[in-house]
């Protein structure tokens, strides 16, 4: 008798044992980190995806990191869980790059690359030695040169790639471009001092200035659109699940839409169904 009540309180504490961890992990779900570097993507979270979320249950921790290049080193050591703030191709280099596997689990509204001047109101003012900024990333810097080549300002090597972008493979057109190349970031500040700047929308939408307003906007490529990331091994998660749901959501469309900052992005065509 005594062993059978002995074994029967050991099977009761192995059941509140296995409840507990269950709670637990059920808890563990419900909370998210999520990174940013700087610029509009982390205003559409707060603005029209937190608030979905939380109304779930999920405690969401926001990380806004000073330089895009740090956010996927946070992912590869589990200091965040989500990303929004890499195109496709950037991603997969940064896959090889630091041995980690992330996937796009959405996309979020993307906003493309857009020539602009302070110097000249037109296209028509290029000449040889036209100055041109140029994001210092091969990525983004392989995006920017695909606008001045549609232009016919300069020639692309046929065998260009895109995570191993250089300058080099940009030769002259119909005209001879003289390149600066720095950080994206600081191309929109630099505007007075260069003759044109190829700006990351996202910089665009964070100032007075609108993506209609330029003399040039990309035709952005799938590969160069912003995802939402994580790593590949949660992809089946329910959180992962829940927030490519909400970014895919007419709640979430109905909030960018509403906004005059999101005129002339790209918006994911899982919209199209709502």
């Amino acid at each position: 008798m005594k062993k059978y009540l002995i074994g029967l309180m050991g099977l009761s504490l192995f059941a509140l044992s296995a409840c507990g961890s269950g709670t637990t992990q059920v808890e563990e779900d419900k909370n998210i980190v999520v990174g940013f570097g700087v610029g509009t993507y982390e205003e559409q979270f707060r603005q029209g995806i937190l608030p979905i979320l939380e109304d779930q249950g999920y405690s969401v921790e926001i990380k806004t990191l000073g330089h895009n290049n740090q956010v996927n080193p946070a992912m590869a050591d589990g200091s965040i869980d989500v990303s929004i703030f890499q195109s496709i191709a950037y991603m997969e280099g940064v896959n090889d790059e630091l041995n980690i596997d992330m996937t796009a689990i959405a996309f979020a509204p993307s906003a493309p690359q857009s020539l602009h001047s302070e110097r000249h109101t037109s296209l028509e003012e290029v000449s040889d030695g036209t100055t041109v900024a140029l994001p210092d990333d091969p990525v983004n810097q392989e995006r920017a040169v695909r606008i001045l080549e549609d232009l016919g300002w300069v020639i692309v090597d046929e065998d260009a790639g895109t995570i191993d972008f250089d300058v080099s493979q940009v030769h002259p057109g119909d005209y001879d471009i003289d390149f600066k190349i720095l950080d994206p970031a600081q191309i929109l500040v630099s505007l007075p001092d260069v003759d044109y700047g190829v700006i990351n929308g996202n910089y665009i939408a964070d100032s007075d200035k609108k993506l209609t307003d330029s003399l040039k906007i990309e035709n952005t490529p799938e590969e160069h659109r912003i995802i939402v990331s994580i790593l590949k091994e949660n992809e089946d998660t329910q959180w992962a699940q829940d927030i490519k749901a909400a970014y895919e959501s007419q709640e979430f469309e109905d909030y960018i839409l509403s906004q005059e900052t999101y005129d002339g992005f790209i918006f994911p065509e899982a919209w199209e169904n709502n």
